[in-house]
């Protein structure tokens, strides 16, 4: 009787779990993947595991070559900057659904993890956490192509091929206007025009350049006309996609992006505070010596 009820006892303790502690126990390890740079040493790939903060051999592990990253960045950079060799390495681990995306970067000085936040959601992956690391500095736009790898992989379902493409259009538009305007409001203009793709569709190109200069002006920008011709090309890109469904990914979005906004915000209000503070002791230490003849 003691042991009926005692087996009793922990069938409805293991009903009483919540979905999330099966996921965990039995989905995890095919929930994640590391995709590698397939020109990276020994070293080097150490590195990147660090980077990623996992033990290689506890997650699942792809490679990817030069010729796979320029299949979908041919046209849109430089083949210089491509190069010759695969070194960009990612770690991406599915979300529950609702948690939005979280990126973080390593050694890479040109793509900013909201440039990759936005370009992902066009390509049609959210709810994941994404890291994005190098033994080395590199732009970075390479990257894509692992992630794109290491989401068809673990879900089984292949990605649009068009939503893969205009992805990397829109992080390498993004990453050229970061460099004149900043990274959020490059990203932030790029995610406006997504949000109004209904209404692009349907106007001619002056018509959207209008768009795009008073969607700039909302952010205090003045965009050159390359840049405008730029966003008018992408804008005729995104339209080919399912503008519902993409709008639905912006809307998304648009919390983390914000969050990731006042974060920067508060640290850039803490260093100026900081300097401010340093600068006024160091004013007040001036004149204790200049009154008595220290300097």
């Amino acid at each position: 009787m003691k042991k009926s009820i005692s087996i009793l006892l922990i069938l409805l303790l293991v009903l009483s779990l919540p979905v999330s502690a099966f996921a965990t126990v039995y989905f995890a390890p095919n929930q994640s993947r590391a995709v590698l740079g397939a020109d990276l040493s020994e070293d080097q790939i150490a590195l990147v595991y660090q980077a990623f903060g996992v033990t290689r051999g506890s997650v699942i592990e792809l490679k990817v070559t030069n010729a796979e990253e320029r299949l979908y960045l041919q046209g849109y950079v430089d083949p210089s900057v491509i190069g010759t060799r695969s070194i960009s390495s990612v770690y991406v681990e599915l979300l529950p659904s609702g948690s939005n995306m979280d990126v973080r970067t390593s050694n890479v000085n040109w793509c900013t993890p909201q440039m990759y936040m936005s370009a992902l959601a066009t390509a049609g992956i959210t709810d994941a956490r994404v890291i994005v690391a190098a033994p080395f500095e590199v732009s970075g736009t390479a990257a894509l192509t692992g992630v794109y790898k290491a989401y068809e992989d673990m879900t089984g379902r292949p990605l649009d091929e068009l939503a893969k493409a205009v992805s990397t259009q829109e992080l390498t538009i993004t990453g050229e206007l970061a460099s004149e305007i900043g990274s959020l409001d490059s990203t932030s203009i790029v995610n406006e025009l997504k949000l109004m793709l209904d209404v692009t569709r349907n106007m001619s190109d002056e018509e959207i350049r209008q768009q795009i200069i008073q969607i700039a002006g909302a952010y205090n920008v003045n965009l050159t006309d390359r840049q405008i011709n730029q966003l008018i090309s992408l804008c005729r890109s995104l339209e080919g996609l399912d503008s519902g469904a993409l709008k639905d990914r912006v809307e998304q979005l648009q919390g983390t992006l914000t969050k990731v906004s006042e974060a920067k915000t508060q640290v850039v209000g803490f260093v100026q505070t900081l300097q401010k503070t340093v600068s006024s002791i160091r004013s007040f230490f001036d004149r204790v010596g200049a009154l008595f003849g220290w300097n």
